[in-house]
């Protein structure tokens, strides 16, 4: 018997690679932009508002070794 319920696996998504993301090409989050905005300031980096979803994953998690965060 399979078992189908995301539930029993809550980690069996959560790497997915953003080129994969169906949403990837919409407008970042409000979320991602305020954290966003952090690192880069963090990093002394430019901050970029109008990356997608994806691109702005991806940027934090640059962002994120750099400054040590998210570790």
């Amino acid at each position: 018997m399979s078992d189908d319920n995301p539930k029993n696996h809550p980690f069996s998504n959560a790497e997915k690679d953003p080129d994969d993301w169906t949403t990837g090409d919409e407008p970042m989050t409000g979320a991602q932009a305020s954290y966003l905005k952090t690192l880069s300031e963090e990093a002394g980096e430019p901050f970029d508002d109008s990356l997608t979803k994806g691109d702005a994953s991806k940027r934090i998690d640059a962002l994120q070794e750099k400054t040590g965060r998210g570790r």
